[in-house]
């Protein structure tokens, strides 16, 4: 289970991802006391599910951040999937290449057409490469346009 050290804005990162994501469960939420390094009543950890996925997270501060080491790979059937996460996760966020893009809390997220590892991992080298070189020059991915790469029509 994946554990989140957010910089005292775990509420609000909970709250951003149930506005973007359809199944968002909230289970436990522990709150700070008096004489906590934080006032009183903040979130101090809590444990959610976003799609099926079950995290922790916790309130640690400023000392570590998100890297890129670790990234959430979100799988879409279709464009107008790829479209919807990309616009929302990119909201405060930065886009990277390739489908990457991290969130206005610095976690990174890939934002991935099913279909690509099939254009990728086509028998037919040419088409794969073709796939491939596309795939590299794009931010958010374009699945007409990985389509038409592998095809040879773009």
């Amino acid at each position: 289970m994946p554990f989140l050290w957010f910089d005292n804005n775990l509420e609000e990162a909970m709250n951003f991802y149930a506005g973007v994501f359809k199944e968002v469960e909230i289970f436990h939420v522990s709150r700070a006391g008096d004489g906590a390094p934080v006032p009183s009543g903040t979130v101090m950890s809590a444990s959610f599910r976003i799609n099926g996925q079950d995290f922790l997270g916790l309130n640690g501060g400023p000392m570590y951040k998100f890297t890129e080491a670790i990234s959430f790979f979100i799988e879409c059937n279709s464009q107008e999937e790829i479209d919807y996460y990309w616009e929302k996760l990119t909201a405060g966020g930065e886009e990277s290449m390739c489908g990457w893009l991290k969130d206005k809390f610095g976690l990174s997220w890939q934002v991935i057409p099913s279909v690509l590892g099939q254009l990728l991992g086509s028998p037919d080298p040419e088409k794969a490469g073709r796939a491939m070189q596309a795939m590299l020059q794009m931010r958010k991915l374009d699945i007409a346009a990985l389509q038409a790469a592998h095809d040879g029509v773009a």
